[in-house]
């Protein structure tokens, strides 16, 4: 009978601790699913912001600058509210402040108040992408195998979501302030049901320092992610010129490239663990590097509706497991806290977010946009090279 009761007792405990693994899995994902709805519900109504202000193009270029400046303003102090506090009290506040700011570019009414709003917009964006992503580090580690592209993916799911609400919220001629409170109002519900099955501790070693300066292995996974996010950035930016003015597609066909790359690339990050576990990161960082320089290629040297489609299509897949895979890596670094870490990779990559557009423009300029889509295909080369050279665990 004592034999029995022992095994009842472990058959208990291991259930439990799979039910408590499974419920900090599904919170993390909601909370990414949730920082992918603000930023496609703000997205999916820049124009009619835009409108509403009568901004011109180069106005609204103005003020967006506001976004990234914003991001980048929060990255030391992102990290460093995750090592003093926790990711779970940030997570908490970020989730609170990201989509009340949300409420406010709704509200603005002159474009100094959108610059100044879209600033603590950035500021909250960051904090919420640092933080959930040292709780993501957190649950990979229990599980004890990769699971963080999938975590990415839901926030790509989620920014389908948020443009497809934003749509119908200009279809019904709904005005962005109310749109921007209903999504308010769910994000703020969703983490009063959620907010208790966070990780309640990080991982990391109590006398790792919150403040260390970035060593070798921390910087080369930071110029991993700065290749991708070249690559990624220009996808985002200059896709449908390039169906524009190279492929010459009819005007209904211009972001043909644009949803094909965004479709492979959430689609990539729900298959992308799987395949870490058979390949390895390492093989699997130098697989996304050459898929991605061989769909930018096939897109340069065919520029045609089919191949340029299958190119960036290509590109999707390549770029999908990236981030993910570094910020995995970098979230178990044996000299740095998981938040300073992840800071620390966030800032070199989105350097490569920024530097990646204007590069395309002023290459573009000197040259050709096909001479610009060969160099940023050299970006692809560089993240499978660099990964060459990383020790992975």
């Amino acid at each position: 009978m004592m034999v029995f009761h022992e095994f009842g007792c472990i058959f208990a405990g291991m259930t439990t601790a799979t039910s408590s693994r499974r419920s900090h899995r599904w919170a993390v994902a909601v909370f990414f699913f949730l920082a992918g709805l603000c930023f496609a519900s703000w997205a999916s109504r820049i124009p009619d912001i835009k409108q509403k202000l009568e901004l011109n193009d180069a106005g609204l270029g103005a003020v967006l600058v506001a976004l990234p400046v914003g991001l980048m303003t929060s990255l030391p102090i992102a990290g460093w509210l995750v090592s003093r506090w926790g990711s779970k009290k940030v997570v908490i506040l970020a989730a609170t402040g990201y989509p009340l700011t949300l409420v406010f570019l709704g509200a603005v009414q002159h474009s100094w108040q959108l610059a100044a709003v879209l600033f603590v917009f950035g500021l909250f964006g960051n904090l919420f992408n640092i933080s959930v992503n040292t709780q993501a580090v957190g649950v990979e580690a229990l599980y004890k195998r990769p699971i963080m592209a999938s975590f990415h993916g839901t926030w790509s799911l989620a920014g389908f979501s948020g443009a497809a609400i934003g749509t119908l919220a200009v279809s019904g001629r709904l005005v962005p302030l109310y749109h921007f409170a209903l999504i308010c109002c769910a994000v703020i519900l969703t983490l009063l049901v959620t907010r208790t099955y966070l990780l309640p501790a990080d991982a990391g070693k109590s006398n790792q320092p919150i403040f260390a300066k970035p060593d070798a292995a921390i910087l080369k996974l930071g110029l991993i992610a700065f290749g991708s996010m070249v690559c990624e950035g220009t996808m985002f930016d200059w896709s449908g010129v390039y169906f524009q003015k190279v492929v010459m597609v009819p005007e209904q066909q211009i972001t043909l490239g644009y949803v094909a790359f965004m479709s492979t690339m959430a689609g990539g990050r729900f298959i992308g663990d799987r395949l870490t576990a058979r390949l390895g990161a390492k093989r699997m960082l130098q697989c996304s590097g050459l898929v991605i320089a061989v769909g930018l290629f096939t897109a340069v040297l065919f520029p045609t509706v089919i191949p340029a489609t299958a190119g960036f299509l290509l590109v999707g897949i390549g770029v999908s497991s990236v981030v993910p895979l570094v910020y995995s890596s970098a979230g178990k670094s044996k000299t740095m806290l998981p938040g300073v870490a992840l800071a620390a990779v966030s800032t070199i990559g989105f350097f490569g977010f920024l530097f990646g557009p204007p590069l395309i423009g002023f290459i573009a300029q000197a040259a050709s946009l096909r001479v610009s889509f060969s160099v940023i295909a050299c970006f692809g080369l560089c993240t499978a090279l660099l990964a060459s050279f990383m020790r992975w665990n």
